[in-house]
């Protein structure tokens, strides 16, 4: 967290230095400023930020994905005659533990059309998602455990 703050402040900084405020210098600074630290952080100490940084950008991108994905896969059964939704509920086993990663990853799936998170067992071992497209239970828990889960433990842990 702290070199976070860190490359906030040095992105601060450079934009101080070149009075733009327009996105493109904002990500500029951003940049130059993660670089300066990963450049100095044998000084300082390596810290999982190097690591996590790129890893949250990736997951950002896997995520819009996926969010598109959804989109076009409702508005098609929307628009087509024929009707392609199996709604079901389906149960899928949690490797989450902690409730940041539970609420993180209920709202990734609530967040993707077409599925919505709607209860947590007591035991908190078990999430219940109602999909619009449930061919296969299984399917659609390998795709939430493998595209959304072991993201949000990889980030979080």
């Amino acid at each position: 967290m702290k070199t976070l703050l860190m490359n906030i402040v040095l992105m601060a900084l450079w934009i101080a230095s070149t009075g733009d405020l327009g996105y493109g210098n904002i990500l500029v600074g951003f940049v130059l400023s993660y670089l300066v630290l990963w450049w100095t952080s044998p000084l300082f100490g390596r810290t999982l930020y190097f690591k996590k940084l790129p890893m949250a950008m990736a997951f950002s991108v896997v995520i819009l994905w996926e969010i598109i994905k959804a989109n076009l896969r409702v508005a098609w059964d929307v628009v087509t005659p024929t009707r392609y939704r199996r709604p079901g509920i389906v149960a899928i086993p949690l490797d989450a533990e902690t409730d940041l990663e539970i609420a993180v990853l209920a709202n990734l799936v609530t967040l993707t059309p077409g599925s919505l998170c709607v209860d947590i067992a007591e035991d908190r071992r078990t999430m219940y998602i109602h999909a619009m497209f449930v061919d296969d239970p299984d399917s659609v828990r390998s795709e939430i455990k493998g595209r959304l889960e072991c993201w949000v433990l990889a980030l979080l842990r």
